[in-house]
């Protein structure tokens, strides 16, 4: 258990919270409170459903002042849509000849913060082209006091409506851009996530209706594996949190993506398996594209268990799964600290996995690819999908993983899905 986890199970202890909100239906808590256990910015940033402690059940949290937090049965979270470029018309190639050649200090290669990345789509009129504007100037950014508003909210199952105000709650807008027909907010994410939190766009969303008179359009940005992934959302119902829809979804890059199924094949005819690693449990990583997401961070600077859970809103029984996943494609390891120095034992990237980021996109997707087929069941199931066009059912894998003594009965189904999503994602490197 996190000390995350561990504080919030205090805390629930103490005030009785969950008496409370069954009682009252919300319950009110200062940061004051918060800080008896630890600091408030770390006990409240719970930016995925997952992150929640399980202390937290159906619960949620809100800020509504500077220092003050409302606890209840709140629908907090939007599930992202699936990562999938050919319904959105493919990946489009942006225009590197936009930003201005003199500049030294940004590297379209080497895309290390969410604040870059919103910089580089700005200059490149990624965004432009995204919302069919002209021109869009980046006019706020930054921490900013919410102003008053007031909002409905329903429970998770939807049945029970909540009523919240909010007096000057603090809000982050990582970008704002402004063009002549509308004010564009910007929430951006360089880790990929299953969810995210409502309120990182709903409160900016709230703040500048009631300040300007141009339409607001929120926009989340995801930069990973060298892709900008923009979704537009709207909010039907203006006064209802959890009313977000999404308008459109589209894909950029600065690279040539297009890689096709001859490519592929090329790689399975000319890979060797290799014997399955010794010490590394098998994958239990349904999304490949967070094995990335994770090998992209683990190449800036190492991270313990901890930090893994909490750059991806994972509990840290999930940061073991995808470490494990890095593990087995030989991307990471871990370092002790060193000499005598104490302290937790470090992820870190394996030189393979370095030379790998060094690669273009297409080399790289290429080089992933070989290195899952290197594992006897994903080599043998790619080739029944470049026979069949289908890829085995969940059923199958089940059968041939436990006669290659992958996994036993108990572990076949959770295991059969992890690869089922890897071979997918090999499968949808063709449709970008």
């Amino acid at each position: 258990m996190g000390i995350i986890e561990e504080k919030w199970e205090a805390l629930f202890e103490k005030y009785r919270i969950r008496e409370e909100v069954d009682a009252h239906g919300c319950f009110s808590i200062t940061a004051d409170q918060i800080r008896e256990f630890k600091e408030p910015r770390l006990m409240t940033k719970f930016d995925t459903r997952e992150s929640l402690p399980k202390v937290f059940g159906r619960l949620g949290i809100l800020p509504v002042t500077r220092g003050k937090y409302v606890i209840g049965d709140f629908r907090l979270y939007e599930d992202f849509p699936e990562f999938s470029p050919e319904s959105a018309g493919g990946i489009k190639r942006a225009d590197s000849s936009l930003i201005p050649d003199y500049l030294e200090t940004i590297d379209i290669k080497d895309v290390r913060s969410e604040a870059a990345a919103i910089r580089l789509m700005g200059f490149a009129g990624i965004l432009e082209d995204f919302l069919g504007e002209k021109r869009m100037i980046e006019t706020v950014s930054g921490r900013m006091a919410s102003g008053v508003f007031s909002f409905q909210i329903h429970s998770e199952d939807r049945k029970r409506l909540s009523a919240i105000e909010v007096n000057n709650s603090q809000v982050e807008i990582d970008g704002g851009f402004e063009g002549r027909s509308c004010f564009s907010i910007i929430e951006g994410k360089n880790v990929v996530h299953s969810n995210f939190l409502v309120r990182q766009l709903y409160y900016p969303f709230r703040l500048w209706r009631e300040k300007i008179r141009k339409p607001i359009r929120p926009v989340f940005l995801v930069y990973s594996n060298n892709i900008f992934r923009l979704l537009e959302y709207e909010f039907t119902d203006w006064q209802l949190y959890d009313s977000p829809r999404l308008i459109q979804e589209k894909y950029y890059s600065f690279e040539d993506t297009a890689i096709r199924l001859e490519e592929l094949a090329e790689v399975w005819r000319e890979t060797k398996v290799l014997p399955e690693p010794e010490g590394i449990p098998f994958i239990q990583a349904d999304s490949f594209d967070k094995v990335i997401s994770l090998t992209e961070h683990l190449n800036r600077h190492p991270l313990t268990s901890q930090e893994i859970a909490e750059v991806f809103g994972f509990r840290e029984r999930q940061s073991g799964y995808y470490y494990n996943a890095c593990a087995y494609l030989g991307l990471a390891c871990r370092k002790k600290p060193a000499g005598a120095q104490k302290g937790p034992v470090r992820i870190g990237i394996t030189p393979a996995g370095r030379r790998l980021m060094s690669l273009s996109y297409r080399e790289r997707q290429l080089g992933y690819v070989k290195r899952i087929l290197e594992h006897e069941i994903f080599h043998e199931l790619f080739g029944i999908f470049l026979s069949t066009g289908t890829i085995p059912e969940k059923k199958y894998i089940e059968k041939r993983m436990m006669s290659m003594g992958l996994c036993t009965e108990s572990l076949a189904g959770r295991r059969a899905s992890s690869v089922a999503g890897w071979l997918r994602w090999i499968k949808h490197l063709t449709d970008g």
